[in-house]
């Protein structure tokens, strides 16, 4: 009996925690879109290939300080190609330094399995049609999905807990039902004047668990200038992290990251990569609160 992983990997979590987290829709009090390519465990075949998009933004709704935000996620692993659409919304409440955010997610998961069988040769075997689990041809299925979440953030600390795969959508194919179990996210992070101020020092950690296993990451960055960052991280009992990253001029950060498998499976790839984009802007809608008495100043 194994326990595969069901939701992907992200190494550079840090910077995509609504992803994971609907509390923290709408958190940084400005627009973002965040778009995440993982190519996980280059070389072999059938390896995750995830590319997820978020965009979240702060907004009011009845006078109230609210977030919401958008999630499109394509994973694909083996034959499993899944699509994932949710939106987010959180609620904000001030408390002590921060402001405490509790989202709710709510969305599809369209599940497609197109297995390819190969028959190996001899006496002892179970053909496609004998297999009582596993569908002999191409099903697709689409599932209704939740998720819960609550995040806490100040000027210099965050925390976050969050649960998705809620109510455990089931996948009915012809053969079998299986379902997404439950996971839980526990991420907090930290940040540090060093005694040369340009630099910041960022320790942060990402504890998973689907209630089976549990994997716990744990991140050191270095931020210069709050323009270009670079850190390592231990992901345990899989892999060593390095990740570099930087600010363009316009705004737009752009990060990577490249994970060294510390399992056997290094001996059938060459690691795994990650690329990140992120843009974080403002957008004013209401009047200027100037007056002037004389239209030589406007």
């Amino acid at each position: 009996m194994v326990f595969p992983q069901q939701d992907p990997l992200i190494s550079q979590y840090m910077f995509g925690v609504p992803t994971f987290n609907p509390g923290a829709a709408g958190s940084s009090g400005m627009i973002c879109a965040t778009a995440i390519n993982r190519q996980q465990w280059i070389g072999l075949p059938g390896a995750p290939v995830t590319t997820t998009f978020n965009v979240n933004a702060p907004v009011k709704l009845f006078g109230s300080q609210s977030g919401v935000g958008l999630m499109v996620r394509n994973d694909k692993a083996g034959f499993d190609s899944d699509i994932s659409i949710s939106l987010d919304y959180s609620y904000f409440f001030d408390i002590g330094p921060g402001q405490l955010g509790i989202g709710l997610s709510g969305g599809i998961i369209n599940k497609t399995l197109d297995p390819t069988w190969i028959i190996p040769t001899g006496d002892v075997y179970v053909p496609p049609a004998g297999d009582p689990l596993i569908p002999e041809n191409k099903e697709s299925y689409v599932a209704f999905d939740l998720g819960l979440g609550a995040f806490y953030k100040t000027d210099r600390y965050y925390a976050g807990f969050s649960i998705t795969h809620l109510n455990e959508p089931e996948i009915k194919y012809t053969k079998g039902t299986p379902y997404f179990s439950r996971h839980y996210y526990l991420t907090g992070g930290y940040s540090f004047t060093m005694t040369n101020p340009a630099f910041e020092l960022k320790p942060s950690l990402l504890a998973f668990s689907d209630g089976r296993v549990m994997q716990l990451t744990l991140t050191s960055i270095v931020v210069y200038n709050k323009k270009a960052w670079g850190g390592v991280s231990y992901r345990s009992g899989d892999a060593i992290i390095g990740m570099i990253g930087f600010e363009l001029f316009n705004g737009i950060r752009l990060g990577y990251s490249f994970d060294y498998s510390m399992t056997d499976l290094m001996k059938n790839t060459s690691g795994s990569h990650e690329f990140l984009i992120n843009y974080c802007f403002e957008i004013s809608t209401g009047r200027s609160p100037m007056k002037y008495k004389s239209v030589r100043f406007l």
